[in-house]
């Protein structure tokens, strides 16, 4: 499955990448394709937009209400903003160890 590159400028280091623009683009193509094994975020993505974290959340939620998050799945914050990098890492993090371990006190 190919990485996901969420971001509204750069451009991956790489090959294998799908690189959309904003969230809107990045849920059309999960909802097209299923679950990426792999997102590196930006999180500001233009005046007035869904940001990085809006998607690290929808993420967290469709697995939530539907599954489909790949077992291993990973994830970047190439976002410069420090405060929104901490906030995606934080709650990605707490989804993912919540998923292993089936914790009974809730995702977040």
């Amino acid at each position: 499955m190919p990485h996901l590159f969420l971001d509204d400028e750069r451009e991956p280091v790489g090959d294998g990448w799908v690189v959309v623009r904003s969230v809107v683009a990045a849920i059309a193509w999960v909802e097209e394709h299923g679950f990426p094994d792999y997102v590196s975020f930006d999180n500001d993505l233009g005046p007035g937009l869904p940001e990085g974290r809006d998607f690290a959340e929808w993420l967290i939620q469709r697995d939530l209400d539907t599954g489909g998050m790949p077992e291993g799945f990973d994830f970047y914050v190439h976002s410069q903003n420090a405060v929104a990098r901490e906030a995606i890492e934080g709650k990605l993090r707490a989804y993912l160890e919540f998923r292993m371990t089936g914790a009974a006190a809730g995702p977040c």
